[in-house]
């Protein structure tokens, strides 16, 4: 039963339908989109609740049992019943929005009222929060059905001096659907991995540093990582205030804008969302143009380059393309001046510490810790937290002062000040640029529990110490492995880098399912 059941959803998504007397029926939903799925609602081709069925069959043999690509760390008890009641929504006449009954998966670092919110760490199992997280609500406001909830790198990759991307003590380590000996980078490793697999149609992750876009590039996603206080952070497990932000990742930059514009909004438990007043779109899908790259001037950040000849390779040929279709590309070889990598580091030291101990207190009585240094205590008394790593990060965050703390005041000034005015604002202006590029990554590595992740090219830290947004599409593949290239820019330009992201991807339509 089990090798049929494998050799079922291969190619695609095969379900029983929900009424008994219907038998067997095919539903193709592999790399199926957004405005695929509502027309097939709308035309009566399948309901929500076969679609949903169809998603969690896939999950239950790709994920679970069959190459167990392991992306998934909770699936939704409730999934069906939402889907039931989506259908007689959509029956009597109503739709909530653009994502009704379209199925979603969670990064365990965001708040489900109805799911545990664990950032795979073993001391948070079970940790059910009272209210979903604010952009949680607006998805579900917005018709999505939370599917489940992914695996990721434990505390989003802050943990550990040496680690391994896609490794949770609680979730264990998630694969690369391209190849699952290999890594699918992180912190976001499961959601990245399960929109890839098709195991929903699109995932939410976050990312502090890289971890939206690096993910999504070894997967094969188109991943967008607005500017911080565009999306509200509130009812996510933080590592830095300044820095974190949730996005979309997904199939395809349209399902992406979709996704993007149905969680925006300003939101009084998160300061930095006031920012976003008159800066956000609830429909980023009017910015997409075929014809985006026309006319456009483009910063490639020769600084990106270096770290794989054949990533390098495939950038220039990249660089060509652009060119052909009415782009002027740039050569840029430094964005700042001064080197904040250190700056950086200790502002996420400091902001760990504080925003794990108010995330702590919001859980109130059913905190399973109170505070970090309660955290530290559990985490190296646990055999299975220590076998791989040495979570030395929370020991240092934890010894952190406050954030009247001169280190830090210091640190986050000098960061703001070589990455905005002296960095990407400063180049961009001197160059009259629209965006700046770089490879958001290198091929997939082999994953290694011993040695740990093997990070050769990035692209991801001016935009993502700036908090400034950054979206990364499929570029190419080096050996069957997907490689993305980033576009990024100044505070607020999701609009422009949507419209050069999908001129880039309308020009080439890289993306190509992996073969599980």
């Amino acid at each position: 039963m089990k090798q049929l059941l494998l050799s079922l959803v291969t190619i695609s998504l095969l379900i029983v339908a929900c009424e008994p007397q219907s038998g067997y029926h095919q539903l193709d939903l592999e790399e199926i989109t957004i405005s695929e799925l509502q027309a097939g609602y709308e035309n009566g081709d399948f309901t929500i609740q076969d679609v949903t069925n169809a998603y969690l069959k896939r999950i239950e043999a790709i994920d679970q049992f069959g190459p167990q690509l392991n992306s998934m760390i909770y699936i939704n008890p409730k999934a069906m019943d939402v889907a039931r009641q989506l259908d007689q929504e959509l029956q009597a006449g109503t739709k909530r929005g653009p994502l009704h009954g379209i199925p979603v998966v969670l990064k365990d670092n965001i708040d489900t009222y109805d799911m545990p919110t664990t950032a795979g760490a073993n001391i948070m199992k079970g940790s059910v929060p009272d209210q979903d997280a604010f952009i949680t609500q607006k998805l579900r406001d917005a018709g999505a059905i939370i599917i489940g909830k992914a695996n990721l790198s434990e505390w989003a990759n802050f943990h550990s001096s040496f680690s391994s991307s896609g490794w949770s003590a609680l979730g264990g380590q998630t694969h690369n659907p391209y190849d699952l000996t290999r890594n699918p980078c992180g912190s976001s490793a499961g959601s990245g991995a399960a929109a890839s697999a098709n195991l929903a149609v699109f995932a939410i992750g976050t990312e502090t540093n890289g971890s939206i876009t690096c993910p999504s590039s070894a997967n094969g996603l188109v991943g967008i990582k607005p500017t911080v206080g565009l999306l509200s952070r509130s009812g996510i497990i933080p590592i830095s205030h300044t820095q974190d932000t949730p996005g979309p990742m997904a199939r395809t930059v349209e399902d992406a804008a979709i996704a993007l514009g149905t969680m925006v909004g300003m939101d009084e438990a998160d300061s930095k969302t006031t920012a976003s007043e008159g800066n956000f779109h609830t429909d980023y899908t009017q910015f997409l143009n075929a014809d985006g790259l026309e006319g456009k001037r483009i910063g490639l950040w020769t600084g990106s380059l270096g770290g794989h000849h054949r990533v390098d390779t495939l950038m220039h040929e990249t660089v060509r393309l652009l060119e052909s279709r009415g782009a002027t590309v740039i050569e840029i070889d430094r964005i700042s001046a001064e080197n904040v990598g250190g700056d950086s580091f200790q502002v996420l030291l400091y902001e760990f510490k504080d925003g794990l101990n108010k995330y702590f207190a919001s859980l109130g009585d059913d905190a399973p810790v109170k505070t970090m240094a309660e955290l530290v205590d559990s985490t190296l008394a646990d055999s299975a937290e220590m076998h791989y790593f040495d979570h030395d990060l929370l020991i240092t965050a934890s010894e952190k002062g406050d954030l009247n703390s001169e280190e830090y005041t210091n640190a986050l000034s000098r960061m703001m000040k070589f990455t905005r005015e002296e960095g990407i604002d400063k180049v961009m202006n001197e160059n009259n640029l629209d965006a700046i590029i770089g490879p958001t990554g290198g091929p997939a590595w082999k994953t290694d529990l011993t040695n740990g992740d093997n990070f050769a090219v990035s692209s991801s830290s001016p935009a993502a110490r700036a908090g400034y947004p950054n979206i990364t599409v499929p570029m190419g593949y080096i050996d069957g492995l997907p490689v993305g290239i980033s576009f990024f820019g100044r505070a607020w330009s999701e609009p422009l880098l949507l419209e050069i992201a999908y001129g880039f991807e309308q020009a080439t339509k890289v993306r190509k399912a992996p073969e599980l």
